[in-house]
Formats: structure tokens, sequence, C-alpha cells
């Protein structure tokens, strides 16, 4: 009798052990599985930064060092915000047919929806759009508001005046600047209207510095008003023409950028402090109208595509002193 209690007492002690066992093992393979997928998840978010942060040094490079200078808080949502601009600012360049740029433009468009509804796609911008939507409760607005611009700029033809082209800047660059606005929490009527004409002056800036870019590949974009008024052809820009004529029509674009500038820096008292990490930008754009002003307004000199060593540290400055 004793052996028999002692085999079921060894029977009962197996039987338990099992039972101890074998949950403790899924657990483990569970803790395992979680632990993975955690690696897996860190790894897909970094690269989904890193992707941005690519293409912001590479497709914008002044705005790269700007986001930089930006609080920890608001600087990857920044970036996101800076690479889908990037994105949408490319598609024009990188198709052949405005078909496919059209398809481009709608993909972003059903993107946008579906991040607003927690559903973005598995796309490295997307991903990270979608988060700083969800931190920073940025205005969906703004987002297709730039879409829509973008895709109406497909059309490949020079802006009629210089108005045009100012609303265009108003739709793409100054959206920009009122989502980053968004991203450090100010809402302030003198910060928006400083940002519109900082975004309308960045628009003018950009059309000129691409000049000696699209005039290689035969475009012109430059208003056609202004090129008349001084009777300048697209084929003197296209010849990388340095007439007086030529030079006079980079004058009156480059000042309606310097007006801008000026328009935006009357609202600077009024502007909260914080809001000035946002408008660094300013530096860029005062740099280069300073050196196209330097050339003579040849829009073509080959120092003009050429960066400016101390602009890092002339944002660091600037950023220092809370001004734009």
């Amino acid at each position: 009798m004793a052996s028999i209690s002692v085999k079921h007492g060894l029977f009962s002690t197996k039987a338990s052990f099992k039972k101890t066992i074998l949950p403790y093992s899924v657990y483990m393979q569970r803790t395992t599985e979680v632990k993975c997928l955690r690696a897996s998840t860190n790894s897909t978010n970094q690269h989904n930064e890193k992707y941005c942060i690519d293409l912001v040094r590479s497709r914008d490079y002044d705005g790269f060092l700007c986001t930089l200078l930006l609080p920890e808080a608001a600087r990857r949502s920044a970036l996101a915000l800076r690479a889908f601009n990037a994105e949408l600012a490319q598609v024009k360049d990188s198709v052949s047919q405005k078909t496919i740029g059209l398809m481009r433009m709608q993909f972003w468009k059903t993107a946008v929806e579906e991040i607003y509804r927690d559903d973005p796609p598995v796309q490295p911008i997307s991903a990270e759009l979608w988060k700083a939507v969800r931190k920073h409760t940025l205005t969906k607005r703004w987002l297709l508001r730039v879409i829509s611009e973008r895709e109406k700029d497909l059309e490949d033809k020079a802006y009629r005046n210089l108005q045009e082209l100012e609303a265009y800047s108003e739709n793409t660059q100054s959206s920009l600047l009122y989502l980053l606005l968004e991203t450090l929490g100010v809402k302030n009527v003198h910060a928006d209207h400083a940002a519109s004409h900082i975004g309308k002056a960045q628009g003018i800036v950009t059309c000129l510095r691409a000049t000696p870019y699209n005039s290689r590949r035969r475009r012109v974009y430059l208003p056609m008003d202004i090129c008349m008024l001084h009777g300048v052809s697209q084929e003197d820009f296209i010849r990388g023409s340095q007439e007086q004529k030529v030079r006079d029509v980079v004058y009156d674009i480059a000042s309606q950028a310097h007006v801008h500038l000026q328009h935006a820096r009357s609202f600077s008292k009024s502007v909260p402090s914080e809001a000035s990490a946002t408008f660094l930008q300013t530096v860029g754009l005062e740099d280069y109208l300073q050196r196209v002003r330097r050339v003579d307004f040849d829009v073509f000199h080959p120092s003009l595509q050429k960066r400016n060593p101390l602009l890092p540290l002339q944002l660091y400055i600037r950023s220092w002193k809370q001004t734009y």
C-alpha cells in the first residue's frame, strides 16, 4: 500500500509538474513574441524617421537646418511635414506623364483621409505624418490644400502674373508654415499673417533659384506679365541670357520677395517668441536675395548655385536671439 501511495504521489507530482511547466512555456513564448514585435516596431519607426530625415536633407536643405533648431517636442513632426511637402514637390519633375503625377496626387489625398481615420497607409511619410497629426491635432485643410495646389501645378506652364505665383506660394509654402506653427502650439493671428508673407517670399525665391535648372530643361515658370513688361521671351532664359532686360525681370521678382519679408517682419513685435523658430527660413531667403543683388540680378551666376557655408551659424545666432 505504501508503494502504491508513493506511485500515486509520483504520478500526481508529474501531472502537477506538467500543469505548471506548460503554461510557463506558453508565457515565455508569448513574451518572446512580444519582444520581437516591439523590436520590429522600433526598427520600422527608426526607418520611417530616417527616411523623412534623408528626404528633407537632400530636397530641402535650408528647411532641414531650420528644423534641427526647433524644440525637440516638435522636431520629428516638423520633419514629417517637410518630408510630405518635399515628396509632393518632386512629383512634377519625377514623372514623364501628367496622368502618373495625378495618380500620385490622388494617392496622397487618399492617404491624408486615411491618416485622419487612424488607418495610415504603410509608407514612411504617411506613418510619420499620422503620428504628427495625432500628437498636435494638425488641421487637415492645410494638408489637402498643399496637395490640391501641387496637383494644379502639374500643368507645367508659366505663371500668368506675379499674383498667380503668390497664390501658389500661399497655398503651398504658407500652408506648410501654418502646420509648423501648430506643432509648436502657436495660435496667433499675427503669426499667421507673418507666415502668409514668409510663405509667399519662399515661393518667389524658390522660383528664382530654380530658374537655371528649369532653363536647362527648356522650361520657364517666371511670371509672364513681368517678362512681357521688359520684352523678355522664354527663349532668353533658356539661352541663359545675361542681358540687362533679363536682369530687370529678376530684379522685379526679387523685389516682391523682399517686400513680403519686410511685411512679415513688421509683425515681429506682436508674434509670440516661440513662433520665431518656425520662421528661421527667412535667414536663407534674405541670404539669397542679398547674393543675387551682389551679382547685379544675374540669376545664372554660378555663385548662386552654391550653398552658403555660414548659413548654419547664421541660423543658430538668429535662433538664439529668437528673431526672424
